[in-house]
C-alpha cells in the first residue's frame, strides 16, 4: 500500500483530514485548485474559506451545532480551534472573521510538517493503492464530478443554496438600532433593526415581487430547506418571516420596551467591524433589487454593498448508496468522501466528516482496522444517517438532537432531554477516542 494518503479539496473537510492524518506522522499530499480554478462562490485561494454565512452556530449543548462542536473539541478538531482563535462578537453562537480564519489556516497548514500543499485541480478520482479523500466540497469542479459520476455509477445529485449581501459599516445608521442578543444571552452582539406590522408587510411586499435570477425550468424548487433564500420564504405566507429570520422573540426594544413586530439583525463579519452581515437574507435577488429593497430598511438607506448575495450550486453524492458508516465507499474501501459532497451539510458538520474520515485513513496506513464511530455521539449519528437512509428521499443532512437514539427518554422536559443525549454523547465519544488513541 502507498503509504501517502490523497486528499483532494482544501476547504473545511479537507483541512481537518489532512490535518488528522499529519499529527499521525503520514504524508499527506493535500491538492486546491484555487486560485488556479475558481468557484463561483469562493472570493480567495486560501484554504478554508468560508463562502456562506461566518457563523458555526450555537455554542449550547442544548442545540445541535453546540453538542457537535463539543465533540469535535474533544477530538482535537483543528479547524474549530483556528477558529476559536479568530472568532468575532457574536453572543453565544461561533462567528468568525473568515479572512483571518483562511489567512491562518493557510499559513498553517502551508507549513505543518508531513503536508504538501499542491494547487492544482484533480479532474478525476486518483488511480492509486492508498487511501484517497474527496473532499471537493459543495463546488466540485465538472470534470471531477464526471468523475465521480462514472465512479458510483450513479448521477451525482444537487441543490441550490444562496450566500448573504455584506455591508460596508461606515455607510450603515447604527442609531436606527439597538445592541442585543437574544433572551440576553451572551453579550449584545448583534445590531437589531425594529420593524412595525407597517413596515414589515411593506418590506415582505416589495421582497418578494423583487426580481430574481431565473433558473432553467428543471431547477426550480432545488433549495436547501434550512438555506432558503429570503424571497422564497416570504412567498410561503405573510407572517412566514416574523416566525423566521426576521423573528422578533427574545429582543426589547429599548426605546419603546416593547418586542418588535419583526427584526433584521445584523453580525459583524469581521474583527475590525469592517463589514456587517444581514442574518439570514440569503437570497437569489438580482443585484439592483437588493440594493433597492434592503435600503428599505431603516438604518440602510445609505447602505453600500461589500458583495452582493448570489446563488451557487450545491453538488452532493447519493450517500446511502454510496458510502459505510466510516464515509467509504462501498465499492472501494480505499476512496472515502468527507465535506458537503458527502451529503452532510453545514461547516460544523463537514469539519466533522473530515476529522473522522482522515482518523479512518490513517488508521488503513497504520494496518489498523477501522473504529466505528459511537451512534450515541453527534457525528456517529450523522454517519450513520447518510450512509443508511432511504436513498430515493435522500437530501444533504445537518445534524439534529432527533438523530440520536431516545433510549426511553420519555419526558416532556424537551430541554433536560437534550440535555441527558448530549452527556450520553460526549460519554460515548469519550471512549470512541481512547480506543483511536488521539
Amino acid at each position: 500500500m502507498d503509504k501517502r494518503v490523497i486528499v483532494v479539496g482544501g476547504g473545511l473537510a479537507g483541512v481537518e483530514a489532512a490535518y488528522q492524518i499529519a499529527k499521525r506522522d503520514i504524508d499527506v499530499d493535500l491538492y486546491e485548485m484555487r486560485p488556479e480554478v475558481m468557484t463561483e462562490a469562493h472570493v480567495t485561494g486560501f484554504l478554508g474559506e468560508l463562502v456562506c454565512s461566518n457563523s458555526l452556530g450555537s455554542n449550547e449543548l442544548t442545540s445541535a451545532s453546540g453538542l457537535l462542536k463539543e465533540e469535535l473539541k474533544m477530538a482535537d478538531s483543528f479547524f474549530l480551534k483556528r477558529a476559536a482563535e479568530n472568532r468575532v462578537p457574536a453572543g453565544n453562537s461561533l462567528s468568525v472573521d473568515r479572512l483571518k480564519l483562511a489567512e491562518a489556516i493557510t499559513r498553517e497548514i502551508s507549513s505543518f510538517p508531513r503536508i504538501r500543499l499542491i494547487r492544482q485541480e484533480i479532474g478525476g478520482i486518483p488511480e492509486r493503492k492508498g487511501p484517497v479523500i474527496i473532499a471537493s466540497g459543495p463546488l466540485t469542479s465538472a470534470r471531477l464530478a464526471d468523475a465521480i459520476i462514472g465512479f458510483s455509477m450513479r448521477k451525482n445529485l444537487f441543490f441550490y443554496d444562496a450566500t448573504s449581501p455584506l455591508l460596508q459599516a461606515e455607510t450603515i445608521d447604527f442609531s436606527r438600532m439597538f445592541s442585543a442578543s437574544r433572551y440576553g444571552k451572551g453579550t449584545a452582539d448583534f445590531f437589531n433593526i425594529p420593524l412595525d406590522e407597517g413596515q414589515y408587510r411593506s418590506f415582505v411586499d416589495s421582497l418578494v415581487r423583487g426580481e430574481t435570477v431565473e433558473l432553467m425550468e428543471f431547477e426550480k424548487n432545488l433549495y436547501f430547506e434550512a438555506c432558503l433564500p429570503i424571497e422564497e420564504i416570504g412567498r410561503r405566507g405573510e407572517k412566514s418571516l416574523a416566525f423566521g429570520p426576521l423573528k422578533p422573540v427574545g429582543l426589547i426594544d429599548p426605546k419603546t420596551g416593547r418586542m418588535p413586530h419583526a427584526v433584521v439583525q445584523l453580525r459583524t463579519d469581521d474583527v475590525k467591524g469592517n463589514f456587517f452581515q444581514l442574518v439570514g437574507f440569503q437570497t437569489r435577488l438580482k443585484w439592483g433589487e437588493q440594493k433597492k429593497i434592503f435600503r428599505m430598511l431603516p438604518g440602510l438607506e445609505n447602505a453600500e454593498f461589500e458583495r452582493y448575495g448570489r446563488m451557487h450550486r450545491n453538488t452532493y453524492i447519493n450517500s446511502p448508496l454510496i458510502l459505510n458508516e466510516f464515509f467509504q465507499a462501498k465499492m472501494d474501501n480505499r476512496i472515502f468522501f468527507s465535506g458537503q459532497i458527502s451529503g452532510v451539510e453545514g461547516y460544523v458538520e463537514s469539519i466533522g466528516s473530515g476529522l473522522f474520515s482522515g482518523i479512518s485513513a490513517a488508521l488503513m496506513i497504520l494496518d489498523k482496522p477501522p473504529i466505528a464511530l459511537p451512534k450515541a455521539s453527534a457525528i456517529g449519528a450523522l454517519a450513520q444517517y447518510i450512509s443508511s437512509s432511504d436513498w430515493q428521499e435522500f437530501r444533504p443532512t445537518k445534524f439534529s438532537f432527533g438523530l440520536l437514539p431516545d433510549d426511553n427518554l420519555d419526558m416532556k422536559n424537551k430541554k433536560r432531554k437534550k440535555e441527558l443525549k448530549a452527556e450520553k454523547a460526549m460519554e460515548s465519544l469519550a471512549r470512541w477516542i481512547k480506543k483511536v488513541g488521539i
